[in-house]
């Protein structure tokens, strides 16, 4: 089978060099959309596509990221496709959306129907976003050129109580828990005072020492572009610089800096050839100081201990320790020792303040080459095309670290004064003066493809497009995280043919044909292959003479319906031996574990020698084959009232049949016993339906115009079939939605000891007290354990149940205000982090003071307090849950474009400053739990000045 693969892509390689050689004339591209391996007039799509001008909204709408808001502006795109992660392709080929910026893309389409992903194979199945960069044009030499600056501003921080609440409420725990108190008043009492917050520390993570009140962003964007009939080019040049809201140590030096550099050229070689080449080098460096400070601020306690210890709090009479500040290599300001426990001998602060930093660079090279050649000379309509593109990104990193020591300090008072009167070091110090290697990887990703496409139209009404191709890609991945070596040992490849064949009449009545022949090795021999036919129907019924003769506010209105049976392998994943590890591969085959990785051991009669014996991983199953995507969508298109309002609709049900499971309905438990003989099995399906839309409404008088575009999205999945044995059927998965969130069902706080004795019992660790949350037994068996978990709603991880995006314009003369927004309604959450689960000895949040106690057990918002893991209160439940609900204004920009006069007979054609705010609102019941980052650095509004310019 190998051969035959090698086979075929020199074949594929041949005559891709060889059409070289061959040419077609430049084709227009004004209002053409793209779509799989080609292009189509807007005009004539049959649905399940939508395409964005983002160089025309670049005008109005400065953005960094390839994909920003686009959900603003298509319908069924949440940063997934109708609910299923996309493929990405830039400009054809499988590549990262983070290593495109916005200001060099011409447009993006966003294909949602299984008949427009087709063509793409196999890895496209979930559909594809397809990104498309901006190309020279036959005019006189044009650079325009950008700036821009801005700051990012934090939203807000979470809030946990001082030390001195802290303690307090810690005690009222351990009283809850009936253990001693740990803290003294006298210590809570000197804390809340603050007079010496070395001894009694209240360390505030998120005070003005540690961080700034913003951090910047700059960048400067230059593109030349022109040609004329012979070569036409794009060059983009590109710099952006940010720094960090870190105010502290190491960390202080935070900052990113990137330079980019995009070359495309189109050239007409003669009449009938055209090639075309693109070359672009991405350079990124990231400068880190080390210390994990914000997974620090989620759980190190505010009394716990002091960062700094302070030396001229030493005591005179112990010369030794001057000894150990003079030998220290990391006495900070020249007055502190770096603080320590035996449990947190290296902390944040001493990493940030001693233990060095690390150096990220990626680099990153794309390149493409391509020809097109117009066959029309030998049959009428025919062309041929072909590209090959090698991309590589490297990251390795250059680590400066440094073993530090740090000291815990005895207290006493002398004479009414705190003194340190001893020191328990940790560690040692150490120093070098050498970089390292700390991490090497690279991804290296090659494509080819080749096609012939026939289109002629006949007698001026019958319109026939044909096409055939081949592509292929492959990425190997490659890491070397610890110095220890590694690679993915199977890269991701793609391979397939591809066919597509279409009439319409009149432009009127259009049908068409898409197919993929697709291969996959992850599947066993004979079952390697595949078909993925689709078919697709449409109708401009507005052209029909009933309709324009009792429709006449309808300008347009096409009706579209497609059929498909799309065939991918990207579901086709398993474990290893250990059960946790995902692989691909030879899931059709059996194997055999040793060396006790599957817990064989196995005595001899003296019941002490023995040795570890090979046991079954899994059966093998010859017939496991493709998981299959079948789907029916039907949907419209229409202008109404002469251009004021354009529509697009598409509803869609989309069944995923043959989805991996191991058999527990179909095989006896023994098969899963010492070894586990299951086979892999095409069992489960799931069920994705719903409908997408976008509404645009456009309007102009006099001077002022506006336009507002609505999209959107009514979103369900469900479980169709499931390998499950549940005892209670209210359990199974099957019928319930992909994203079901399980949890229990909470009926408030108990009150006293009288309601627990009453109420089923509790298993989930530990002593059930008053103030602990109680829950319904479901299935009423005296036991509430986790048969009583229950679906109470959809989480929304792949889409909402409704998604909504809304862009707006409105100009007037030269001044444009732009917006975006989008939200979401229906999804539920839990409020399970630990700012709201507050575990044994964790740091607790402003949310326990709503906790119950007996003077505040009817208003009490939080459970009872405890030292313990507080396991009962700390399950997913109704008490927790909260909807997802939300609207969020994501831009506001407005742009002042100065008058053209202005800059008569000069070398400037066009100037521009622009002003805008990114991230800005959030509605929401929910708004302060959205807007606040737990363990991680703050959510940000940006704040931004930019200047266009045209030469």
């Amino acid at each position: 089978m190998k051969r035959i693969n090698i086979r075929g892509c020199c074949i594929l390689f041949t005559v891709s060099l060889l059409s070289m050689v061959t040419a077609y004339a430049q084709e227009k591209r004004d209002s053409l959309v793209n779509v799989a391996f080609g292009t189509i007039a807007q005009n004539d799509l049959l649905g399940g596509v939508s395409s964005v001008n983002v160089a025309e909204l670049l005008k109005k709408n400065y953005g960094t990221s390839s994909l920003d808001n686009l959900q603003s502006f298509v319908g069924g795109y949440t940063g997934n496709v109708w609910g299923q992660a996309p493929l990405i392709l830039v400009d054809g080929v499988p590549r990262r959306a983070a290593d495109i910026r916005m200001v060099e893309i011409e447009s993006i389409s966003v294909l949602k129907g299984a008949s427009a992903v087709v063509l793409y194979g196999g890895n496209a199945a979930k559909g594809v976003v397809l990104i498309t960069t901006k190309r020279g044009d036959v005019h006189p030499l044009t650079i325009d050129v950008r700036a821009n600056t801005g700051m990012f501003v934090p939203k807000g921080y979470p809030s946990y109580l001082k030390a001195a609440d802290y303690m307090t409420l810690y005690n009222e725990a351990s009283r809850n828990d009936g253990i001693a108190e740990r803290y003294t008043q006298e210590q809570i009492s000197k804390t809340a005072a603050g007079t010496n917050p070395y001894r009694y520390p209240d360390v505030d993570f998120f005070h003005s020492g540690y961080l700034k009140k913003a951090y910047s962003r700059s960048d400067v964007t230059t593109e030349i572009h022109g040609g004329n009939d012979f070569a036409r080019y794009y060059t983009n040049l590109g710099m952006n610089y940010n720094n960090s809201i870190m105010n502290f140590g190491e960390q202080k030096k935070n900052r990113d800096f990137g330079f980019n550099l995009r070359a495309n050229v189109d050239m007409n070689l003669n009449k009938w050839l055209t090639a075309s080449t693109d070359a672009v080098a991405i350079i990124a460096n990231n400068y880190t100081g080390r210390g994990d400070f914000w997974g620090a601020s989620a759980t190190m306690r505010p009394n716990w201990f002091s960062p700094l210890i302070p030396i001229d709090r030493f005591s005179a009479g112990n010369a030794g320790l001057k000894t150990i500040a003079d030998n220290s290599n990391h006495v900070i300001d020249g007055k502190y020792l770096l603080g320590g426990l035996s449990t947190d001998a290296t902390n944040a602060f001493g990493d940030m303040l001693a233990a060095g930093y690390i150096k990220t660079r990626n680099r990153t090279l794309m390149y493409n080459i391509g020809a097109k050649a117009d066959l029309g000379n030998l049959v009428k309509g025919l062309s041929f095309k072909t590209g090959y593109s090698m991309d590589y990104t490297s990251l390795y990193s250059e680590a400066y670290q440094v073993s530090y020591a740090t000291y815990e300090p005895t207290w006493s008072t002398v004479d009414g004064n705190d003194v340190i009167t001893a020191l328990r070091k940790y560690n040692n110090d150490l120093s070098t003066t050498n970089e390292v290697v700390g991490q090497t990887a690279y991804t290296q990703t090659m494509s080819f493809r080749s096609q012939f496409n026939y289109d002629r139209t006949f007698s001026g009404n019958h319109q026939v497009t044909a096409a055939l191709l081949g592509w292929w890609y492959m990425t190997q991945f490659s890491s070397d995280a610890d110095n220890n070596g590694g690679s993915t040992y199977h890269p991701i490849r793609n391979s397939n043919l591809g066919f597509q064949a279409g009439y319409n009449y009149k432009k009127r009545y259009y049908l068409d044909f898409s197919s993929a022949f697709i291969h996959s090795a992850k599947l066993p021999p004979g079952k390697r292959n595949a078909l993925s036919p689709t078919v697709t129907a449409g109708w401009r019924i507005s052209d029909e003479a009933f309709f324009k003769n009792n429709v006449s506010f309808i300008d347009n209105l096409k009706l579209n319906a497609s059929y498909a049976s799309v065939k991918q392998d990207l579901d086709i994943t398993g474990f290893r031996l250990d059960g946790t590890t995902p692989t691909d591969y030879y899931l059709y085959d059996s194997y055999y574990g040793i060396n006790g990785f599957l817990g064989g051991w196995y005595p001899w009669r003296d019941g002490v020698s023995g040795g570890f014996t090979a046991m079954s991983a899994q059966g093998a199953n010859p017939n496991l084959t493709f998981v299959t995507r079948k789907e029916f969508r039907t949907g419209f298109d229409a202008s109404l009232f002469k251009g004021l309002i354009s529509l697009e609709l598409n509803y869609f049900v989309q069944d995923t049949k043959g989805l991996l499971a191991r058999g527990t309905t179909i095989y006896p438990a023994f098969f899963n016993g010492s070894g586990d003989f299951r086979p892999w099995l095409n069992f489960n399906n799931d069920r994705r339906s719903g409908a997408d839309f976008s509404v645009n409404l456009n309007k102009k008088a006099g001077e002022f115009q506006y336009s507002v575009g609505v999209s959107g999205m009514f979103f369900s999945s469900k479980a169709t079939r499931r390998d499950e044995i549940y005892l209670n059927s209210y359990q199974n998965r099957a019928g319930k939605s992909l994203d079901a969130y399980w949890g229990y069902v909470a009926e408030g706080l108990f009150q006293n000891q009288t309601e627990i004795d009453n109420h089923a019992r509790q298993t989930f660790g530990g002593i059930v007290k008053p103030g602990d949350i109680k829950y319904k037994d479901v299935n009423n068996d005296g036991i509430v354990d986790n048969r009583d978990q229950v679906d109470l709603g959809r989480n929304g991880w792949a889409a909402s149940p409704f998604t909504y995006g809304i862009n707006l314009t409105m100009k007037w003369k030269n001044l444009t205000l732009f917006a975006l927004a989008n939200g979401q309604t229906g999804a539920i959450g839990f409020k399970n982090t630990s700012y709201f689960w507050v575990r044994g000895t964790s740091k607790f949040s402003d949310v326990v003071n709503g906790r119950w106690t007996e003077e505040t057990k009817n208003t009490a918002t939080y459970p009872r307090l405890t030292t313990t893991a507080g396991n009962n209160n700390y399950q997913n439940s109704t008490y927790w849950m909260y909807k997802t609900n939300r609207f969020n204004l994501s831009r506001v920009q407005v742009t002042y474009d100065f008058k053209e006069t202005i800059f008569k007979n000069s070398f400037v054609h066009g100037l521009s400053v622009y002003f805008l705010g990114d991230n800005l609102l959030v509605v929401s019941k929910e708004r302060k739990l959205m807007e606040t980052n737990i363990g991680t650095a703050p959510q940000y509004r940006f704040y931004n000045l930019g200047i266009r310019a045209s030469f």
